[in-house]
């Protein structure tokens, strides 16, 4: 069920980010990009970060993904024998590797459409054999690099994966306003020894992509984890200071590369040429730790959204050029040289992102619990019944009860049949002196009782064994609920509770077992003393001397008035017998009412959970007063709904129909009904369309009255939106020195440039900044967020550098190889 749960929020929360012209505008990137994952472990981010520009970019559609890697991700097709990778379409690679869950509400059939979608749009290659090199600790990452170098049929793969990527982002040209620049964003891992082949992989890329465009810029994004990964935290410290060391080579004004990198179809190698200069445009170190040591809450998570917020700064079409000049649009050359050093040394760059939205995921569980509770109690408010209305509902009212009684027991006027009975020809005045039991002995001896037996007794006692008492009660409970839409299994239960007191049908029936169970008493002493009684105290009309006419008149008179009373008294012992099944069966009923009020009650108890599970995992101030404000909120549409359309509208089968029958059914049942209503009745009303800072403000104050001066002002409520997102967009690596020499930052909001919030945080020490502060402005509604940009720091700043170097220069002296290169041609360590 919680599972069910979280794809609904989930769903509700990427369709609320994904609205285009409805609050919210998505975003449009200028040029065609291609994100280049070179690694195993560079892999992971693919998926998420596919998911994250389907739900920002509007031309998200046109975006390659071309993953190089040592094995098939996800059990994919890709593969390849002696490096020959498998093709499939244009690209000339298996595109099947990431099925995965799109975010979008679309359903079980949309989600696997859309993950079919995604998988199209990745190439990956699988370089089939160097993954058993690069599980070699003491030389792996070395002879990975040899065993590419050595292996024509690597490179024939990338080159035709390449090329095929290059034909197909030409397919794309009606997504993109300009082809004359293509942006590479080429991502690895530090810890990753595929890194070693990055300059390769890389210059070839960017030597295929510029026979298509113009210009080819290319950034580099190197991802470190700095959890330490128990056993092999050292080494994967050493191989990460190993690419970190090759990257300060790489970023060298003079550095230079040649390789026979370009294949042709006819297996020709064209050399691939570097000229002197940095290899990437800018080099950006993301780490799962921030500047303050803190570790991120999503990981190494985070960082993707980071990466994809940075490619959109750089590569987004201005659609107002007026306004991205008026707020400090972002210029790449001028970033670039504020991180150039005076010796020409280029700095490397890291980030921050913090976003205030609203918590839709949150919002969207919190909801359907509270509509969940408002129904719940909607079906268990108790109606103005009497107990004979209480007593009808399950066929137990007096004239039911009645008609039971009468299909049970033979007729009272089928005890004239008995007058036919033989006697044993004793006269009517041997029989005066004598008690009515001895008159009976007489005339019958036993017959009597025997025929009463046999058509009374044993009659009736069959026609309750076989009388259906449960169908019986339950044809009535459907009849009387279907009549009165107010009654519910919670009624149900609460009637048949067998601890219930007055209101309690059950404690009625009971109360009714004792009177039968008394009165059954009263009539067998009462049956007693009438055949105690002298036969000639018996009313009838004597004629002298004849005693054959008193005899008849005798015995008439006689059934009448003694087996009436016994017809009366099996009568009222077949209403005890009755009435002692049907509170058996009302107690039968109970467990199925219970259970039914257990299982909402347990859903809530799920649904509640994880509402609360959700808003603690949102920021302490971002995530403030959710439950309580939209308790009322829910509260108010539902009763806002009931006023227009009538009180028993929620239960109608256009909204949610019968919840009994779909507890029925069971919990998955009832959850994807209550969500579909949620989502179509609920978050559509108007309480749902404010923009972040009116709901924000609104939550902020729900628990206060609102002519309280305690009240929460705008203008605070700015100061703390503020404050929190620039705490919470700490730079995302950790430095020796915060305020290092050649630290240089700009900051972007990414919001609706126009709004009153991001006014003020414009205004915000505007005369007294001493780093860049700009707005990429977009048309949105439902938040905002912080891109902080630092840059200038060097390779001896990284703590993840010093801390990993003892190991690095340990393994290295202990005749471990990390390098494929020349050693001695890198950079010393600083």
């Amino acid at each position: 069920m919680r599972e069910l749960l979280e794809r609904y929020a989930a769903d509700y929360a990427a369709a609320e980010q994904m609205l285009s012209g409805h609050g919210d505008d998505q975003s449009i990137i200028h040029y065609p990009t291609v994100f280049l994952y070179i690694g195993d472990e560079a892999g992971q981010a693919i998926e998420p970060m596919i998911q994250m520009n389907a739900a920002k970019w509007e031309n998200s559609a046109g975006v390659i993904y071309f993953h190089a890697a040592s094995t098939p991700r996800g059990g994919g097709s890709a593969s390849g024998s002696g490096g020959q990778a498998s093709a499939a379409g244009a690209a000339g690679a298996s595109a099947g590797s990431y099925a995965g869950s799109n975010a979008g509400y679309a359903g079980g059939n949309g989600r696997q459409a859309a993950s079919a979608a995604n998988a199209a749009k990745v190439t990956e290659v699988v370089l089939d054999g160097l993954s058993s090199f690069g599980s070699d600790h003491r030389t792996g990452r070395k002879e990975l690099w040899e065993a590419f170098r050595g292996n024509a049929g690597y490179l024939a793969d990338l080159n035709r994966a390449l090329r095929g990527v290059s034909d197909t982002i030409a397919d794309y040209g009606r997504l993109y306003a300009s082809f004359d620049r293509l942006h590479l964003a080429v991502i690895t891992r530090a810890d990753d020894p595929m890194n070693a082949l990055v300059p390769d992989i890389s210059l070839l890329a960017q030597a295929i992509f510029q026979q298509s465009f113009k210009s080819v810029q290319m950034d580099l994004y190197t991802l470190i984890s700095e959890r330490e990964q128990m056993d092999t935290f050292a080494h994967a410290s050493a191989i990460g200071v190993s690419f970190l060391r090759e990257l300060e080579g790489m970023q060298q004004p003079d550095y230079t590369f040649s390789a026979l990198l370009e294949v042709t179809g006819d297996g020709l190698a064209i050399p691939v040429i570097h000229p002197p200069s940095p290899l990437f445009d800018l080099v950006y170190v993301l780490s799962d730790r921030n500047e303050k040591g803190m570790t991120a809450v999503n990981g190494i998570r985070d960082n993707y959204d980071i990466i994809c917020h940075i490619q959109l700064l750089k590569n987004r079409k201005r659609k107002d050029a007026q306004v991205d000049v008026a707020y400090g649009g972002y210029n790449n050359s001028t970033f670039k040289n504020s991180l150039r050093t005076e010796s020409g040394r280029q700095g490397f760059v890291s980030a921050g992102l913090s976003k205030v939205k609203r918590p839709n995921y949150s919002i969207a569980l919190t909801v359907l619990y509270h509509l969940h509770m408002q129904l719940s109690q909607l079906l268990a408010k108790e109606p103005e019944l009497s107990m004979r209305e209480k007593l009808a509902c399950f066929g137990l009212d007096p004239a039911s009860v009645d008609a039971m009684l009468t299909q049970l027991l033979p007729s009272e006027e089928q005890l004239a049949d008995m007058t036919g009975l033989l006697t044993s020809g004793v006269r009517y005045e041997q029989l005066k002196p004598l008690s009515l039991h001895g008159a009976e002995e007489e005339l019958f001896g036993e017959g009597a009782s025997v025929f009463f037996h046999n058509h009374f007794t044993r009659t009736a006692q069959q026609r309750l064994s076989e009388f259906g008492a449960a169908p019986e009660m339950r044809r009535a409970i459907a009849k009387f609920v279907r009549e009165r839409t107010d009654i519910s299994f919670y009624q149900l239960c609460a009637w048949t509770e067998p601890s219930g007191e007055d209101g309690s049908v059950l404690a009625g029936v009971r109360s009714r077992i004792k009177e039968l169970v008394i009165a059954v008493e009263q009539a067998r002493e009462e049956l007693e003393r009438t055949q105690s009684g002298r036969a000639e105290d018996v009313r009838i009309q004597r004629l002298p001397f004849m005693d054959k006419q008193n005899l008849r008149s005798f015995i008439r008179a006689f059934f009448g008035l003694v087996y009436g009373q016994k017809w009366e008294l099996l009568r009222l012992e077949l209403e005890l017998s009755l009435y002692r099944r049907l509170a058996d069966e009302l107690e039968q009923l109970h467990e199925l009412y219970r259970l039914r009020v257990k299982q909402m009650t347990d859903m809530a108890d799920v649904m509640k959970t994880t509402a609360l599970q959700s808003i603690k995992t949102a920021d302490d101030y971002i995530g403030q007063n959710i439950f309580e404000y939209y308790a009322r909120v829910t509260g108010d549409i539902v009763l806002n709904v009931q006023d227009k359309r009538g009180a028993g509208i929620w239960f109608d089968e256009r909204y949610l129909g019968s919840a009994a029958e779909l507890l029925e059914q069971g919990n998955e049942a009832y959850v994807n009904k209550l969500s579909e209503l949620c989502l179509k009745h609920v978050l559509t009303a108007e309480p749902f369309a404010q923009t972040f800072e009116e709901e924000l403000l609104r939550r902020a104050n729900v628990t206060i009255d609102y002519s309280n001066r305690q009240a929460l002002a705008k203008e605070d409520l700015f100061k703390r939106l503020y404050r929190t997102l620039e705490e919470n967009a700490s730079i995302n690596v950790r430095l020796l020195d915060y305020t290092h020499e050649h630290r240089y930052e700009e900051k972007y909001m990414f919001g609706d440039a126009d709004s009153e919030f991001v006014q003020y945080a414009l205004g915000v020490d505007e005369t007294s900044r001493i780093y860049k502060f700009g707005c990429i402005h977009e048309k949105r509604s439902s938040g905002v967020e912080k891109l902080n940009l630092m840059g200038g720091f060097h390779l001896e700043d990284l703590l993840y550098y010093r801390n990993g170097k003892v190991y690095y220069e340990t393994y290295r002296e202990n005749g471990y190889a990390f390098h494929g290169v020349d050693p001695a041609g890198l950079p010393e360590l600083r």
